[in-house]
């Protein structure tokens, strides 16, 4: 089995690698360092390949570059998996003047950086008329929350990009999974300064994932108690929600560089 992971040098994407360990394996993130650990750690006598690509998923042309290379030493991946993703706290008007590129950066990562993974695939897995492609979006994406909003927004793009995508390649052979993870002890969740409910660990959360891949599932939130309280959210009455909502603790935003 042939699989690519962005954003494997930590969190979800090193915990999914483990996961697919015995695979050829494609990583791909920013982190070269974090890479060769990982393709060190996952290693062993006999094992598949491991190939290991340094770039960002903002960059097409770096992952054009690295799905050529894995196509041309592995064939056509069984399973591409766009994991790879950014969370800030971000404010609209006045003080948020500041966060303009932040919007950007978590769009660019959370949104074409999907696009980007997928895009050099689809046409050899088109026509070898199989394969899988996964995309992580959130339970965030359900509904937006106050200080997400970039956030929010980027996932609930991700989940209608991979719906119309899903649409589009049926009957191609290939399927597509959207995942919505609640929250998951990650780097990017560890400085919340709010309670996270059904907090599972990024092994415990790469196990149902892989579970949900192997089932070809179209969108699967999770942990079911966050899948429950996702699906409410959907349904509450918009001054319901609001009302709830509006006095959440918010996500730090990103700080700003210090002045050159």
């Amino acid at each position: 089995m042939n699989v690519f992971i962005t954003g494997a040098s930590s969190g979800l994407g090193e915990a999914l690698a483990h996961r697919y360990a015995g695979a050829t394996l494609g990583l791909f993130a920013r982190r070269r360092d974090r890479l060769c650990a990982l393709q060190e750690a996952l290693t062993a006598p006999a094992s598949s390949p491991i190939h290991i690509y340094e770039g960002d998923v903002t960059d097409a042309q770096a992952l054009q570059n690295a799905a050529q290379d894995f196509l041309a030493v592995a064939g056509v991946p069984d399973i591409v998996i766009a994991n790879a993703g950014v969370s800030h706290g971000t404010v609209t008007g006045g003080e948020g003047e500041a966060d303009l590129p932040v919007f950007r950066e978590v769009f660019d990562t959370n949104v074409m950086g999907i696009v980007n993974t997928f895009h050099p695939f689809v046409d050899a897995m088109r026509e070898a008329q199989r394969g899988t492609l996964v995309g992580v979006a959130s339970v965030a994406g359900f509904r937006g929350l106050p200080g997400s909003s970039a956030y929010s927004a980027s996932k609930a793009a991700a989940i209608s990009y991979l719906e119309s995508l899903r649409v589009e390649l049926r009957g191609s052979g290939i399927a597509v999974v959207t995942l919505c993870p609640g929250f998951v002890a990650t780097p990017m969740t560890e400085n919340n300064p709010y309670p996270m409910p059904f907090l599972i660990s990024a092994s415990e959360a790469a196990d149902l994932m892989v579970q949900a891949i192997a089932r070809k599932k179209r969108l699967y939130a999770f942990p079911w108690p966050m899948m429950l309280a996702g699906k409410l959210l959907r349904v509450l009455p918009d001054a319901v929600y609001d009302a709830l909502a509006a006095n959440r603790p918010r996500k730090p935003r990103k700080p700003s560089p210090p002045p050159s």
